[in-house]
């Protein structure tokens, strides 16, 4: 707000957010994103680990080549994804006290970011290969093509979307 109480002038609007140092920044985003990851980690552990026990059930051994190779990405993506989301804690565990922490939360979100992209991937390749079985029917298709395009909205189109309206008024 101005001095007389009306809206912000153009200077005054720069002023408006959180006063707080470049370290107090980064130790604020650092809690942010470890807040995130915890979230991210607990479906990815519980996802993979569901997917490493797979293949020692007795159904494996009569799924047919393209069903095996779907697991096989599947478990990949998963692991891809465990390791990007814990990235974070041990980039954040090397470099700890090197006075570099503005440095490793950005390295930290991105390496976030990839995470979800690809936890975003193990998530399709599970759906494509438990619905494959499921139905064996040509509607598995689109159901993931759905599913897919619902998950890209709510993890990266209402953000985006949000980022555009409302980050253009700073």
């Amino acid at each position: 707000m101005a001095a007389d109480g009306g809206p912000p002038g153009p200077r005054e609007e720069h002023r408006v957010g959180r006063r707080e140092s470049p370290e107090e920044r980064a130790d604020r985003r650092w809690g942010e994103l470890l807040q995130e990851v915890r979230v991210a980690q607990t479906g990815v552990q519980i996802l993979f680990g569901f997917l490493l026990t797979v293949v020692f059930t007795p159904r494996f051994a009569s799924l047919d080549a393209t069903d095996r190779t779907v697991y096989v990405v599947t478990v990949v993506l998963g692991a891809a994804t465990t390791g990007a989301l814990i990235g974070p804690v041990s980039f954040h565990r090397i470099v700890s006290g090197r006075r570099i922490k503005p440095q490793t939360v950005a390295w930290a979100a991105r390496l976030t970011l990839a995470g979800i992209v690809l936890l975003l991937a193990t998530v399709i390749s599970a759906l494509l290969l438990i619905l494959r079985i499921a139905l064996h029917n040509g509607a598995v298709p689109w159901l993931v093509g759905g599913l897919v395009a619902w998950l890209v909205l709510c993890w990266f189109g209402l953000p985006g979307w949000a980022l555009y309206r409302y980050g253009r008024r700073r």
